[in-house]
């Protein structure tokens, strides 16, 4: 650590919110060395980062906007990400069906060629045309799709890579508060004195840290109005965050494979359904102008006749409201370029830092992807190499997750491993640990050998055992925490038994 012996109480950097981005920034100025406090006011992933579509990829539609250095950018993080968490970024083959009045099939094959080579690919297969009048990838569609695309891109779970990375960032010797506000603060001498509050207890404490880093995602804005002394942000950057609602629908499964579908709709957008906990489809997302509390975010009946119609005029049995078992919003803070529709804003970040005068640094987080999470942290964190001089190196990108190491180098082999190891616990048991838990699995199981060994049944897939593991190594607190955030126990349950089990959980945390 570089903070100072004559004063152990004060931080390198103070961290504001445990989003995907947040976390990412924690985990990287651990490696190189910083000591680092991170506060999220609710749960980690509690918001926008736990409402995407659980994709790693590209951003194919973003050729068409002529991002080009994006769209590379991001196609670079998802080669780096399989390596750093295959057991939560795998592969997913997308089927784009080609529907002759929205766009042309040589636009099409351009983009996609475009797509496989603007970044080297490793473990990613190409693209190539597709016959929809036979095959699994076709049985589902409308028979007047006869023809299309497919391409690859990569499925994650965005909740639980945020958990890793804060869980990655506490290893390298983070503090990770949650459910902990930050109220303010004012610079005192070459410091930022602030002051946090415990959400639950209502206590309250101060803390001092030498650079603080505002990614506090929809709510940036906010938290820089908290903060007294030099503006966090030059005065015409500060309409630069423009918030835009996404929203998403689940439903029984609706596709009979593994693949994942991009339909092109009429207003020049895409939808994808996507494959869901084995038995359920995704369907999003929407892009809405939004301007009220972002932790208020839900879908409204717009959205969910755009989601439904749009999937209606390419599937044969399409779902209805009544089909809806699940749905989330999330608020994105897209770095605001004047476009009018939201659609079109650039999903790029920018990073702001206030650093003159003789002011302590504040760094603020303006837009971004969770694809590209890792890259904007890295560059955050150069951006404070002035300040702290003896900072090591940038690191993550060779670096595995916690339980990115998997035997075998893969989740199969890893799987057919705990299976060996684990003889006389249910396969399937062991693969939704796998899937959840990866290399950390052992971690998880603990002595346990035999199904009781796991402590109370409590629904769906999860045990005691598990749930006590996400109390004490992944910061759960609350049960929505655990059914829908760190797992998706809860669409695996009816609203009784989640009311049950949300009681159970509450004693339990």
């Amino acid at each position: 650590m570089i903070a100072d012996d004559e004063d152990s109480n004060i931080h390198d950097l103070l961290v504001v919110g445990g989003g995907i981005n947040g976390v990412g920034i924690a985990c990287d100025a651990a490696g190189r060395g910083l000591s680092v406090l991170l506060c999220e006011a609710s749960d980690l992933a509690g918001a926008t980062s736990s409402a995407s579509s659980k994709l790693i990829h590209g951003g194919l539609r973003y050729l068409e906007h002529y991002e080009f250095g994006l769209v590379r950018g991001a196609l670079k993080e998802r080669e780096i990400l399989m390596a750093k968490a295959p057991h939560l970024v795998h592969p997913l083959r997308f089927i784009l069906p080609h529907v002759r009045e929205m766009r042309p099939a040589w636009m099409l094959r351009a983009g996609l060629f475009l797509y496989d080579h603007l970044y080297q690919r490793e473990k990613i297969p190409g693209s190539g045309g597709i016959s929809l009048t036979s095959g699994a990838a076709g049985e589902p569609l409308t028979e007047t799709l006869t023809s299309g695309f497919f391409y690859w891109d990569c499925a994650t779970d965005d909740a639980r890579l945020v958990v890793l990375n804060a869980r990655a960032a506490a290893d390298l010797g983070a503090d990770i508060l949650v459910r902990t506000e930050v109220v303010g603060g004012e610079q005192e001498g070459d410091a930022w004195r602030v002051s946090l509050k415990d959400v639950e207890s209502g206590t309250t404490r101060e803390v001092k840290a030498r650079a603080l880093v505002n990614a506090a995602g929809p709510w940036v804005n906010d938290i820089s109005g908290r903060f007294s002394g030099p503006a966090s942000y030059p005065d015409e950057s500060t309409k630069s965050v423009r918030l835009v609602k996404g929203s998403h629908i689940v439903v029984p499964r609706i596709t009979p494979g593994s693949d994942a579908y991009i339909l092109q709709n009429d207003d020049q957008r895409v939808v994808f359904v996507l494959p869901f906990e084995q038995n359920f489809t995704l369907i999003g997302t929407t892009d809405v102008s939004y301007t009220g509390n972002a932790v208020e975010a839900s879908l409204d009946e717009n959205e969910k006749a755009y989601l439904l119609e749009v999937v209606a005029r390419f599937f044969r049995l399409s779902p209805s409201a009544e089909d809806i078992v699940w749905s989330f919003s999330g608020v994105r803070p897209l770095f605001d370029d004047d476009e009018n529709d939201p659609s079109k804003l650039s999903r790029d970040y920018k990073l702001e830092l206030v650093n003159e005068n003789g002011h302590p640094p504040f760094l603020s987080v303006l837009g971004g992807k969770i694809t590209t999470y890792r890259k904007l942290s890295e560059q955050a964190v150069d951006l404070l190499a002035p300040v702290f001089p003896h900072m090591k190196k940038a690191w993550t990108a060779s670096h595995k997750l916690p339980g990115g190491d998997l035997i075998g180098g893969s989740a199969t082999s890893h799987f057919e491993h705990l299976c060996v190891i684990y003889p006389r616990l249910d396969r399937e048991v062991l693969a939704v640990l796998n899937r959840r838990h990866g290399g950390l699995t052992e971690e998880v199981l603990g002595d346990c050998k035999n199904i009781s060994d796991l402590g109370e049944h409590l629904g769906g897939s999860l045990y005691e055992q598990e749930l006590l593991h996400m109390k004490s190594r992944e910061w759960a607190r609350k049960p929505d925490d655990v059914l829908w955030r760190r797992s998706k126990t809860g669409l695996h349950m009816s609203t009784i038994e989640r009311k049950r089990v949300s009681h159970k959980l509450a004693e339990l945390l």
